[in-house]
């Protein structure tokens, strides 16, 4: 089975060749420029199938405010905001995000939930958050954001410095499904045209992995299996301690 993955993915590969190229000449960043109108599409989507699961991961934010002042979280990789609505109300929200074309989608959707407290938004990777300060934030949410990001150990560290001692990174990821599972195998066949239609996008990362050794003092994580197609099917969900 090993052996027709890889002369799969190198079949899918050779067909991507144009793809590599428009890459290599920078002409990516056309895409990158209409990517957030896919992903407002998407994203009320997932919102709608996911819904229970962000519910009840999310409702756990507050216990992480300290005591007399209302909770501040960074969302790293906000996209278009639909994460807003899970958050507590009196909530000062810091969005990043390294795509800027999101904003305007952003905008919307703060509109929506003025029940919280926007105080910037930042143009920034999750591996290069030097604008915000250490120790600054209570929690660090990002949901379906470390399958992008160059680095997942730097992104992580980075999160680590942000929180303040004892604060906590919320997450919701998909990752590489089970070895010697069709969903792996088709993983691995499809991601070198994912990684151009997903905006850099990896369905192949065991990011649980990274978490765990992320050096944060707990970490309370289940896999998943949601409701989508079975190329993003396998899930983490949970929470880590600072």
């Amino acid at each position: 089975m090993a052996l027709i993955m890889q002369c799969c993915t190198f079949v899918v590969n050779v067909l991507c060749v144009p793809l590599h190229l428009i890459e290599a000449v920078g002409l990516f960043k056309i895409y990158k420029s209409i990517f957030p109108i896919i992903q407002n599409r998407f994203a009320a989507s997932y919102n709608k199938t996911m819904h229970e699961e962000k519910k009840e991961l999310f409702r756990s934010l507050s216990d992480f405010a300290p005591a007399g002042r209302k909770l501040t979280l960074l969302e790293l990789g906000c996209g278009t905001g639909t994460n807003f609505e899970f958050y507590p109300a009196g909530c000062k929200v810091i969005c990043t995000d390294p795509n800027p074309q999101f904003q305007r989608f952003l905008t919307t959707n703060m509109a929506k939930n003025d029940q919280l407290a926007y105080e910037k938004f930042v143009v920034a990777s999750g591996e290069d958050m030097s604008s915000v300060e250490d120790n600054s934030v209570d929690v660090v949410v990002c949901t379906l954001v470390l399958c992008t990001v160059g680095s997942v150990p730097q992104t992580l560290r980075e999160i680590h410095r942000v929180l303040r001692p004892g604060g906590a990174f919320f997450f919701i990821e998909h990752v590489v499904g089970a070895p010697s599972t069709w969903t792996f195998f088709f993983q691995h066949v499809f991601q070198p045209a994912w990684y151009y239609f997903g905006d850099g996008c990896h369905i192949i990362r065991e990011t649980w992995k990274d978490l765990e050794e992320a050096g944060f003092s707990e970490l309370k994580l289940r896999h998943i299996q949601a409701k989508f197609v079975a190329l993003v099917k396998p899930h983490i969900i949970g929470y880590s301690v600072k």
